[in-house]
C-alpha cells in the first residue's frame, strides 16, 4: 500500500505536491461515489461525508456489527426521571485536533451549536433536548422537553459529533472549511470534486489502533472508473460497488470484497407540498402516487439492476427489521389496477413528471427501468440527472416533481422516518404534512417498548403507505466495499461506514 500514483482523475505530480507525500508514509487512498457536502457535523446531510467524519470526528457513542450502542468519546450514559434525564460519562485525556481538550464543557458547546446554529440538520434529531448542563470536567447532563427513546442512538451519528469550542468559536459557519474534532485523523486539505485529505493525530486517544499515515479521499461518480482505478492500485479500497461487479472482484485474487445489509433505503421522493412543481397530477392526487406506486415491479428492478443482490421493500425499515409492519406486505406490480386509479382520478394521460436522479451511473439504471415500467401505466417520467449536492439543494427548494434519494439509515427507526416525514423537517423534501402523524412521530419518540412504538409506526405506516405519503419506498441495499487484499482489519457495520481504527496494510 505504499504506492503513491496517483488516479486517472488526478496528476501525479499535483497530488504528490499537495498533499506532500513521503516514502516512509502509508497512505490509503478511498474512492467515493459522490464528493461530500460540507464537513461539518451540524449542517452535513450526505452519506459520504459520513465516511470521511469517521476519521475525522469520533462521536460520543457508536454501534457494532449487530447495532448495539457502544462507547466512543463517552464511557456511560444512565437514564433518570421517568426518562426526562439522561446523565453522560465521558472519557478522560481526549484531545482536540488543535491541542483543547476534550471535556463536558466541549460537549455542551457541540450539542448547543446543533440544537440553536440556523438550518442545523441536527437540531430535530435533538429536538426533545432543553438544556446540556456541565455537572463535572467530564459529566454532562441532559434534561429533556420529553422522555426520547431514539436520543443515544442520535448520538451514535453526527449529532454526537463533539468539535472543538475553540474552532467553532473562531471559524463560526465557516467550520467545515477545516473541521476540528477529535478523532484519529485531522484534516489537511480540500480540493471540492477532486480530494480530501487528512493524517494521523499523534495525540489521537486511541492512536495505537491507527495504522494508517494519511488517507486520500477522492470522488469519483463514475462506479466503473472506481473499479479501474482499484484494480489497477491506484485506489485501494472503493464503497459501493456495483452489485454486477461482484463476480468481478470475487474472482481476483488481489481484491476483497466486504458487505453488510443496509439499515437505510432507496426511494423515491414525490414533491406533494413545495411550490408549483407540487401542483401536477403525481403532488395533489393520492391515488396518482399509489398507481405510480403500482407500476413498479420492485423485484424485477431488483434482478435486473442490482443481480438480485439487494432486499426488496416498501417501508423505511426492512421486512427483516422487527419494526416492519407486516400488515402492510410489499404490494405485487398491477398495471391494471395503476390506470384505474389514473382514471378515477379524471387524469390525462401520459402524466408528465420531472423524475431528478443524482449523477450515479446505477441509480441511473435504475431510474431507467422505473421510467419504462412507469410508461405501461401512462406515466412519462422524464430523467434530468444532476449532481449530487446540487440535486440536494434542488430538493430542498422543492425543485422537483419526483426525486431518486436513497438514506444510508440510523439504528433507530426514528431515524428512518422523523426527518423526512415531520411537518417542516429539514429533510422533508417533499413537503408532506399531516398533524396526525406529527402527533404520532413525537408519541413513538416517548415510548421504549418495542410492542408500544411498533404499534404507532402502524398508524403512521397505515397513511403513508396508502399513496397520502410523500415517500415511495423501494429497496434496501447492501453496501457493498471492495478493496486491496493487502489491507485488513475492515469492521463492516449495518451503517455502511468506512471505520478506519484498526486498519492495517500488510
Amino acid at each position: 500500500m505504499k504506492r503513491y500514483t496517483a488516479t486517472g482523475l488526478l496528476a501525479a505530480t499535483a497530488l504528490a505536491a499537495s498533499v506532500g507525500l513521503a516514502s516512509a508514509q502509508t497512505t490509503l487512498r478511498i474512492g467515493l461515489a459522490e464528493d461530500p457536502d460540507v464537513l461539518d457535523p451540524t449542517m452535513a446531510r450526505t452519506y459520504v461525508g459520513r465516511i470521511v467524519f469517521a476519521s475525522l470526528c469520533d462521536k460520543l457513542f457508536d454501534i457494532d456489527e449487530k447495532l448495539n450502542i457502544i462507547p466512543q468519546l463517552a464511557l456511560s450514559h444512565e437514564t433518570l426521571d421517568d426518562g426526562r434525564t439522561v446523565v453522560i460519562r465521558l472519557r478522560p485525556n481526549v484531545k482536540f485536533h488543535d491541542g483543547e481538550t476534550m471535556d463536558a464543557e466541549a460537549v455542551k458547546a457541540s450539542l448547543d451549536r446543533h440544537l440553536t446554529m440556523q438550518g442545523s440538520f441536527r437540531r430535530p434529531e435533538l429536538a426533545a433536548v432543553d438544556k446540556v448542563e456541565v455537572v463535572d470536567p467530564l459529566t454532562v447532563k441532559l434534561s429533556l422537553k420529553t422522555p426520547f427513546s431514539p436520543l443515544i442512538s442520535q448520538l451514535t451519528d453526527r449529532a454526537g459529533m463533539i468539535m472543538s469550542p475553540k474552532a467553532i468559536k473562531e471559524a463560526g459557519d465557516k467550520f467545515g472549511q477545516k473541521p476540528v474534532c477529535a478523532g484519529p485523523y485531522k484534516f489537511v486539505e480540500r480540493v471540492p470534486q477532486d480530494r480530501i485529505v487528512v493524517e494521523k493525530f499523534a495525540d489521537y486517544w486511541n492512536k495505537d489502533a491507527i495504522h494508517i499515515d494519511r488517507i486520500v479521499y477522492q470522488p469519483i461518480v463514475d462506479s466503473t472508473v472506481r473499479l479501474a482505478n482499484l484494480k489497477s492500485g491506484q485506489l485501494d479500497l472503493i464503497e459501493r460497488l456495483l452489485a454486477t461487479d461482484i463476480k468481478d472482484v470475487r474472482s481476483n485474487p488481489r481484491l476483497k470484497l466486504a458487505t453488510v445489509t443496509e439499515i437505510g433505503y432507496q426511494s423515491i421522493t414525490i414533491n406533494v407540498g413545495k411550490g408549483e412543481p407540487a401542483k401536477g397530477p403525481l403532488g395533489s392526487d393520492p391515488r396518482i402516487r399509489k398507481a405510480l406506486e403500482l407500476a413498479i415491479d420492485r423485484e424485477a428492478l431488483n434482478q435486473v439492476v442490482y443481480n438480485g443482490e439487494y432486499t426488496v421493500g416498501n417501508q423505511w425499515v426492512s421486512p427483516e427489521n422487527p419494526y416492519y409492519q407486516e400488515k402492510y406486505p410489499v404490494p405485487r406490480r398491477d398495471v391494471a389496477k395503476a390506470k384505474q386509479l389514473i382514471k378515477e382520478a379524471g387524469v390525462a394521460t401520459p402524466i408528465v413528471v420531472d423524475f431528478m436522479v443524482p449523477q450515479n451511473p446505477e441509480t441511473r439504471q435504475a431510474a431507467e427501468v422505473i421510467q419504462a415500467m412507469a410508461a405501461e401505466a401512462g406515466f412519462d417520467m422524464r430523467i434530468r440527472v444532476v449532481e449530487f449536492a446540487t440535486s440536494l439543494k434542488e430538493a430542498e427548494e422543492g425543485r422537483f416533481q419526483a426525486y431518486m434519494l436513497n438514506w444510508s439509515g440510523r439504528p433507530d427507526p426514528d431515524g428512518n422516518l422523523y426527518i423526512f416525514t415531520k411537518t417542516k423537517a429539514p429533510q422533508n423534501y417533499g413537503g408532506y404534512s399531516d398533524p396526525e402523524v406529527d402527533v404520532w412521530l413525537d408519541e413513538a419518540r416517548t415510548k421504549s417498548e418495542l410492542k408500544e412504538r411498533k404499534a404507532i409506526y402502524e398508524k403512521i405506516a397505515g397513511k403513508l403507505l396508502s399513496g397520502e405519503g410523500s415517500l415511495l419506498y423501494l429497496y434496501h441495499r447492501k453496501w457493498l466495499i471492495a478493496h486491496t487484499a493487502r489491507l485488513e482489519g475492515l469492521q463492516m457495520r449495518p451503517d455502511g461506514l468506512v471505520r478506519v481504527v484498526g486498519l492495517k496494510a500488510k
